[in-house]
This record gives structure tokens, sequence and C-alpha cells, in this order.
């Protein structure tokens, strides 16, 4: 029995080598810590890819409570300032929030508002500020192209589409979306993507993630070398990613059944209209048809009996006016008796 136990932790020891980034504490940990700075730099200049160069961060404190206006909390994953003054907010989102632009609009309000000085005569200049959301999930985002996982967003023109402020950015990552594997791998932003996506599902490090910078994140990711203390905090933020995901993949599935009821009821109502439509009118046309031909075998009849009373007048043979109205030779001599 043991034995058993024993081995059931070995496995699971092999099959969680490395923390999973998709969790609040992994990805603080990783790209949330002074220590770790470096590889923070390296994936947001894989991000911007030349337009914007880091060099240096120092991180700001997370927690901004808000003015006497607002009085709201924000709690950044996140928090930097660059060697320029630009301030950087980098969040994982592992679930749709119906409000989620509203979020992110109203988070970047405090890096901007707290470039204010206090008391002192001030020009209005503000430093770049970016919030960088990378997304487990598909946002679904109308104004995005949905063959493309980042996203890029400023204030621009609506006529020209030309920007009209340059210093506010917002990138969205959706890294659900990003399906590629190893083999596959071309620039250091999609072996970022990979590493966000799969590193806890990884036994051992890849040749494809061989650049230097990830030297210090297998490092860092590698749970054989956590405290008793972190080793409990993360089994805790694992828990509550797990909570998060099967909480959603839930409401996915209630969500199609849900649908897949309606749209069975409201086939069924639609094919019960159809069906009662379709009768009746074909009932209609048919009792139409029907009449019709009744109405003109009964003016026929009426028309030849009128004939055969003519006939009959004249001094012609029951057998003579049966012929020549095709009347039934019963109903000529019926109507000679009258």
């Amino acid at each position: 029995m043991r034995h058993g136990f024993f081995k059931q932790m070995i496995m699971k020891q092999v099959e969680e080598r490395y923390i999973s980034l998709l969790t609040d504490f992994g990805f603080k940990r990783i790209f949330g810590t002074a220590m770790n700075k470096d590889l923070l730099i390296c994936f947001l200049n894989s991000l911007f890819n030349g337009r914007q160069v880091v060099k240096d961060v120092s991180y700001l404190n997370p927690e901004h409570v808000g003015d006497v206006y607002t009085d709201r909390r924000a709690i950044f994953d996140v928090y930097c300032e660059g060697e320029n003054g630009e301030k950087f907010i980098v969040e994982m989102q592992n679930a749709y929030q119906t409000y989620f632009k509203d979020r992110a609009l109203f988070y970047s309000t405090f890096p901007i508002r707290e470039q204010a000085p206090k008391g002192n005569e001030w020009d209005f200049k503000l430093n770049h500020v970016y919030t960088v959301a990378l997304l487990n999930f598909s946002m679904n985002e109308d104004a995005f192209d949905k063959e493309k996982i980042r996203h890029h967003v400023q204030l621009c023109d609506t006529a020209t589409h030309k920007v009209f402020y340059d210093k506010l950015e917002y990138i969205y990552v959706e890294i659900s979306k990003f399906n590629k594997s190893l083999e596959q791998l071309d620039t250091l932003y999609e072996k970022w993507l990979y590493a966000l996506k799969n590193l806890y599902k990884l036994t051992q490090r890849p040749k494809e993630l061989c650049d230097k910078v990830f030297d210090r994140l297998f490092e860092e990711a590698e749970i054989a070398k956590f405290t008793p203390q972190e080793m409990r905090e993360y089994e805790t933020s694992k828990m509550a990613y797990r909570d998060i995901k099967n909480s959603v993949d839930t409401a996915k599935r209630e969500g199609k059944q849900e649908g897949l009821a309606e749209g069975i009821e409201i086939g069924r109502e639609k094919g019960m209209k159809e069906g009662m439509e379709k009768g009746m009118a074909k009932g209609m046309e048919k009792g139409m048809e029907k009449g019709m031909e009744k109405g003109r075998a009964e003016g026929k009849h009426e028309a030849n009996t009128e004939t055969a009373q003519r006939l009959l007048a004249m001094g012609l043979s029951a057998e003579q006016v049966s012929k020549a109205t095709q009347l039934p030779l019963e109903i000529i001599k019926n109507l000679s008796n009258t």
C-alpha cells in the first residue's frame, strides 16, 4: 500500500516538474519579481519586436487604492516602470469578464493619474502607458482579426485610421489560440507563448527552448526547488486556477446544452407551425378541388336531368333519353313517372 502511494507521488512529481505560468503564483514568480526581471524584459521585447525597446524595469507597487472619487482598488499582476518613465501593466487573465475592456481601461487610469505631481505646476505631459493582457481564452471581439493572436489597440481617428494618441496602448494576446508545436517555433516571441501555455506539461527542457534567457526560466520554474511555503502557495494558486477553468468549462457545457435544447424546441415549434400551415393549405386546396369537382358533377347532373325531362316530353322513350343524356335508365324512368 505504501509502495503504491509513493509511486503515485513520484509520478505526480514527474508529471509536474515545472510550474504553470497560467496560475497567479507561477506568473508572478517568473515575471513579477525583481530577481527575474530579465525574463520580463526579454518577454516584453519579444512582444514589441523592436517597436519599443525595454532596457531595464523597476517594479512598482502592484496594489492601487482609488482616490476619493472612485474609492476602487486595482491590483495588477505585474506593474513596472521603464528607464524612460514608461509604465507597464502586465496581466494574465484566465476567464472572460463581461466588462473586461472597461476593466482594462479603468486599470490604465491609475498609472496615468499617478504621474500628476502634487502641489506643483504641471504641463500635463504624460509618459507612455502600456497594458499587456495575456488571455487564456478567446475574446471574440468584433474589432479584432479572428485569424490573429496578438491585437494592438490605440486611440485612432475613425476616418483616417491614423493614431491620434500614441502614449496609451493596449496589447491583447490570445494565448489560448496559440497551437504551434515545438518544431514549428520560429521567433523568441513564439517560444515565450509556447512556454506560457505549455511549461507545466514538460517533463524536461526541450532543445527548442535552449536560448540562454530560458536558463533562468527553467531554473525558477522547477517545483523540486520550492520551499514548503512556496509549495503550499503554489498548490493554493493551482487549485484557484482549476476552479476558474472548471467553472468556465461547466458554463460552456451548460450553454451548449441549453442552446441545443433551445434549438430543438425552436425546430420543433417551427416544424409544427410549418406542418400545420402546409397541412391547412393542402387541405384547403384539396377541399376546394373536391368541392369544384362535386359542383361540376352536380351542375352537369342537373343540366342532364332538365334535358331528359324535355326529351321525355317530346315523346322519346326512356331508353333513347338515357342514351342521349348518359343518365342511368332508372333515373329516366323515375322522371317519366313524375
